[in-house]
C-alpha cells in the first residue's frame, strides 16, 4: 500500500482595517444596509475613475517588515478580468507581475513544542467584490456592493504544510500578527479573513507535486483543519482506488463536513491580466518604508518568547494569550502591577475567559480594569482574602463594578489570620468529630481534608487555609491515641 504526503499551500485575504475603500472614499464599515457604502466608483457607473488610498500601502509594507520580507521599490496594479453579477466593472483590480510584498517567513509553533518556518512567496493588494445574495429572493439573487472595493492584501503561502494541523496552525499564527499589527480586525465571522487551501498528494519520498485541487472561501481555524482532512483523505481514495485528482476548485460544507465540487480551476491566462490603464505604478520610497517601521509593535514571535523566557509562562499560556491581541494588551497591563505573573495568566485564561465567554463579549470590553484584577491577585498574595473569596469579589466586580478593596472591606470579607481565633475554632471542630479524629489517629490522613472543610465552613471561607493545615496537624498530633 502506496504511503502517501499531503503538501498544501495557503492564500489567505486579509481584509485592511482601513477607514474606506483602495480605489474610493466610500465606507468599509460592516453591516450596513445593502448598497448604502457604494459610491459611483464601486458600482462602476461610466467615466469614473479609480483613485488609490495610501493607507493599504502603508498596511502592506508594515505586513511586509513583519514577516522581514522584500519591499518592492515600486508596485503596479492589473485588471484581472472574469464576469460575476458581484463584479460590476467586469474586471478586479488586483497585483499579478509586480506585488507590493515579496518573499518572507513566518514561524508556526505545533501542539509537539517544535517550530517550524514556512515561507510566504508574496503579499499583493487587490479589492474585494460584492456579495451575492442568493436566499433572500425567490427566484432571484440579490447583489449587495457594499463590500466591492474593500482592499484586500492577499497572502500567499509556499507550498510547505504538510499536514492539516500544520495548515490550522499557520493561520492561526497569521490571524495573530495581523491583529497584532492593527491591519486587521482579525474578525473570521465578518470575513475578514478568508483562506483558500490549495492542496495535492504525492507518494512519500516523491518530490514532485500531484495534482492539485483548491477549497474556496474556508474562514474559521476549525473549518481549515478539518476541509483539509476530508480533502487528504478523498484524495488518497482516489488514487488508491486507481483513479486521477482533477485539478478543481471545491467549496467546504460544514455541515456534511464534506468538499465538494464548485467549477474548474482557472489559471492566470484565463483572466487575461494586463497592467490597469487608470492607475500608475507606485514608487515606494525608502523614507516610506523607515516611517512604517517605527509603527511595527512587538510581533507575537517575540512576545511569546518574553513570556516564556522572561516571564516562565508556559508555551501553551503564552500561546492562548498571543492569540487575541487584546488578551496579550489586558495581560500586560496586570503583569505591571508586579504580581504573581503566573498567578495573573492562570486568572485571565481561566475566571477572565469563562465570564467573556459566559457573556459573549471580547477581550477588548472586559468590565474589570486591569489595576482593579492586578490588586485582586495582589489581595491573594498578601492573604488579604483567600483564593475561594477572591472569586467571590470578582463575580462582584463583573457584575456591579466597583474596586476590590471597597468590595472587600463592604462585605467583610478579609481572610482571618488571627491564630488564637483559628486554633478556638479548630479545637471547637475536633471536639465536635471525634469518629473522625480517631480515623486521622488510625493514619487516615486523608481526613484531614475533612477537618479543614469544616474550619472553613464555619469560618465563611475566610480562615487562613495554610494556618488552619498548620494548626489542625499540630493539635490533632498530640491528641491522646484512640482508646
Amino acid at each position: 500500500m502506496t504511503e502517501w504526503e499531503a503538501v498544501i499551500g495557503l492564500e489567505v485575504h486579509v481584509q485592511l482595517a482601513t477607514r474606506s475603500k483602495i480605489f474610493s472614499r466610500a465606507a468599509t464599515s460592516f453591516g450596513e444596509y445593502p448598497n448604502s457604502n457604494a459610491n459611483a466608483v464601486d458600482i462602476a457607473l461610466p467615466g469614473v475613475l479609480p483613485v488609490l488610498n495610501e493607507e493599504p500601502i502603508r498596511m502592506a509594507i508594515k505586513f511586509g517588515l513583519a514577516i522581514d520580507a522584500e519591499i518592492a521599490s515600486s508596485c503596479r496594479f492589473d485588471r484581472k478580468n472574469y464576469f460575476y453579477p458581484d463584479l460590476p466593472k467586469g474586471y478586479q483590480i488586483s497585483q499579478l507581475d509586480q506585488p507590493i510584498v515579496g518573499r518572507g517567513a513566518l514561524p508556526i509553533f505545533l501542539s509537539d513544542g517544535s517550530i517550524r518556518e514556512i515561507g510566504i512567496t508574496r503579499a499583493h493588494l487587490e479589492e474585494d467584490a460584492g456579495k451575492s445574495i442568493h436566499t433572500a429572493y425567490d427566484g432571484f439573487t440579490g447583489i449587495d456592493l457594499n463590500r466591492a472595493g474593500t482592499p484586500l492584501l492577499e497572502i500567499v503561502s509556499e507550498p510547505e504544510l504538510y499536514s492539516a494541523a500544520e495548515a490550522a496552525a499557520y493561520f492561526r499564527e497569521l490571524h495573530g500578527l495581523v491583529t497584532t499589527l492593527e491591519i486587521c480586525d482579525g474578525n473570521l465571522n465578518e470575513g475578514s479573513m478568508r483562506c483558500d487551501a490549495n492542496i495535492s498528494v504525492r507518494p512519500k519520498g516523491v518530490e514532485t507535486l500531484g495534482e492539485r485541487t483548491e477549497i474556496k472561501n474556508v474562514n474559521s481555524f476549525r473549518f481549515v483543519e478539518k476541509a483539509l482532512e476530508y480533502e487528504i483523505d478523498r484524495q488518497i481514495a482516489v488514487l488508491d482506488a486507481g483513479g486521477e485528482v482533477v485539478l478543481e476548485t471545491r467549496l467546504y460544507d460544514s455541515e456534511r463536513d464534506e468538499t465538494r465540487s464548485m467549477r474548474s480551476k482557472e489559471s492566470s491566462d484565463d483572466y487575461r491580466y494586463f497592467p490597469d490603464p487608470d492607475l500608475l505604478p507606485v514608487d515606494i520610497t525608502d523614507e516610506m518604508i523607515e516611517s512604517v517601521r517605527v509603527t511595527v509593535p512587538e510581533l507575537p514571535t517575540a512576545k511569546r518568547n518574553r513570556y516564556v523566557l522572561e516571564l516562565g509562562l508556559t508555551d501553551y499560556e503564552a500561546g492562548r494569550l498571543i492569540e487575541d491581541l487584546n488578551a496579550a494588551r489586558y495581560f500586560d497591563a496586570v503583569a505591571e502591577r508586579g504580581i504573581d505573573v503566573k498567578l495573573a495568566a492562570n486568572w485571565i485564561l481561566g475566571d477572565v475567559a469563562a465570564a467573556l465567554n459566559r457573556d459573549e463579549i471580547s477581550f477588548a470590553n472586559v468590565p474589570i480594569a486591569p489595576d482593579e484584577l492586578g490588586t485582586l491577585i495582589q489581595r491573594i498574595q498578601d492573604e488579604t482574602i483567600t483564593g475561594k473569596i477572591a472569586k467571590s469579589v470578582f463575580e462582584t466586580l463583573w457584575a456591579e463594578g466597583g474596586s476590590v478593596d471597597g468590595t472587600i472591606e463592604n462585605q467583610g470579607l478579609r481572610q482571618l489570620n488571627d491564630t488564637s481565633e483559628l486554633e478556638n475554632v479548630v479545637s471547637q471542630i475536633i471536639s465536635d468529630h471525634p469518629g473522625q479524629v480517631g480515623q486521622f489517629r488510625d493514619g487516615k490522613e486523608k481526613i484531614l481534608g475533612f477537618f479543614v472543610g469544616q474550619v472553613m465552613k464555619a469560618t465563611n471561607g475566610q480562615a487562613n487555609p495554610k494556618q488552619v493545615n498548620e494548626i489542625l496537624r499540630r493539635e490533632l498530633s498530640v491528641l491522646p491515641p484512640t482508646p
